[in-house]
């Protein structure tokens, strides 16, 4: 698993389903993204997106993107986030 920070800069949604957009850093580079997190049938799910540009970008670093995008949801999962200041998880995901 590649070593990343996640930065989640925006949350709208509910507990239920939530539209999540942020940017996550890896050895100096940012990358933004988007995901659509799930929550209570099943447990949490999240489905990250990363755009065309951004893949492009990562590709051209060396980086397995596929590895990148599991890395990236499994953070956002565990909740390996850094959160701006005033959101709580509690608003956006079950505790």
């Amino acid at each position: 698993m590649t070593d990343m920070d996640v930065y989640v800069e925006s949350v709208d949604g509910s507990q239920m389903a939530a539209k999540v957009t942020g940017r996550f850093e890896m050895d100096g580079n940012s990358f933004g993204f988007s995901a659509i997190a799930f929550g209570r049938i099943g447990g949490q799910n999240i489905g990250a997106k990363l755009t065309k540009k951004t893949i492009k970008e990562i590709k051209s670093l060396g980086y397995d993107i596929d590895n990148i995008i599991d890395t990236l949801q499994h953070n956002l999962v565990q909740g390996n986030i850094n959160l701006p200041e005033g959101l709580q998880k509690e608003s956006f995901a079950d505790s």
